[in-house]
């Protein structure tokens, strides 16, 4: 039997920080206190984890948080370009940081960039002419 894919795992500095980003994107994380450590949310059939920084040093203290860029993307497919846009435009208006405004890629979907609290890429994407 093989390994199978099931689990992308964020390193947050701030657990509350954090979810809320992903709350205000459209994820349905339930609330949990804010001491929390380590969060799941199940989308489809991939757990989405989202670990403390201490958590992350507890289990390995030779663990430093990534320095020069995000270290990781990604990217969620919306149903239009028009939720693309809009999706945008409600995470920068809550103060979330856009890296790149929504444009009409070459490859033949509507883009947007916004980036979480910390740091890390979230694409926003859907076909053109959907």
């Amino acid at each position: 039997m093989s390994p199978k894919f099931d689990l992308v795992g964020l390193t947050v500095k701030d657990m509350k920080t954090s979810l809320d980003f992903y709350r205000a994107l459209g994820l349905d994380i339930p609330e949990v206190p804010a001491t929390e450590d380590h969060v799941e949310y199940k989308a489809g059939g991939i757990r989405l984890a989202f670990d403390t920084a201490q958590l992350i040093q507890s289990i390995d203290p030779t663990w430093t948080p990534p320095a020069g860029g995000h270290s990781i993307g990604l990217a969620f497919l919306c149903d239009s370009p028009a939720e693309v846009d809009a999706t945008y435009q409600r995470l920068t208006a809550k103060g979330y940081e856009g890296h790149k405004a929504p444009f009409d890629a070459f490859w033949g979907q509507r883009y947007a960039t916004v980036h979480d609290p910390d740091g890390n890429s979230v694409d926003l994407f859907a076909p053109l002419g959907s």
